[in-house]
C-alpha cells in the first residue's frame, strides 16, 4: 500500500464497502452495471478519492476505496449512493417500475479498513512499545 503525503499528515487508509440494491432485487446487469461503475469512477475523481477495485453484483456492489483521512466515509457513501442512483434513475426510467418508493440503495452499508498488517501484528507492536520504551531510557 502506498504512503501518501498531505498537508501535515502522512496517510495509508483503504476501505472495502459494500452496499445492496433495495430489496436486494438483481438489477445491476450487463449494461446497467458498466455505466454503473463509469459513474462510481467519475464520482471518485470528482471528489478526489480512488477506487483501486470495484465489482458491481446483480443486487449489491463492492468498492475498494484508498482516501484521505479529510475524507469522512459516511460522506462518500452518500455521495456515491445519491449521485449514482439519481443518475440511473434518470438514464433508465425502468428501474422504478421494480423499486417502488424511489429508492435504488438499501440505507445500509458495510464498511471496513484495510491493511497490509494484520490486527494481530498492529496488537503485539502496540503493545511492545511500552517496553521498547523503557529500553531507551
Amino acid at each position: 500500500m502506498e504512503i501518501k503525503h498531505g498537508r501535515g499528515y502522512v496517510y495509508a487508509l483503504r476501505y472495502h464497502l459494500v452496499f445492496c440494491v433495495k430489496y436486494r432485487h438483481a438489477l445491476l446487469t450487463d449494461m446497467r452495471a458498466e455505466r454503473l461503475k463509469k459513474i462510481f469512477r467519475d464520482i471518485a475523481t470528482e471528489h478526489k478519492f480512488e477506487i483501486i477495485t470495484m465489482e458491481v453484483m446483480p443486487d449489491h456492489v463492492h468498492l475498494l476505496l484508498d482516501c484521505s483521512p479529510q475524507h469522512f466515509i459516511p460522506d462518500i457513501v452518500k455521495t456515491v449512493k445519491g449521485y449514482s442512483a439519481r443518475l440511473l434513475f434518470k438514464e433508465m426510467p425502468e428501474l422504478k417500475k421494480r423499486l417502488w418508493g424511489g429508492h435504488l440503495w438499501n440505507p445500509s452499508y458495510f464498511v471496513t479498513s484495510v491493511s497490509e498488517v494484520s490486527e494481530t501484528a498492529i496488537r503485539q507492536y502496540i503493545e511492545s512499545q511500552k517496553e521498547r520504551g523503557e529500553q531507551d531510557v
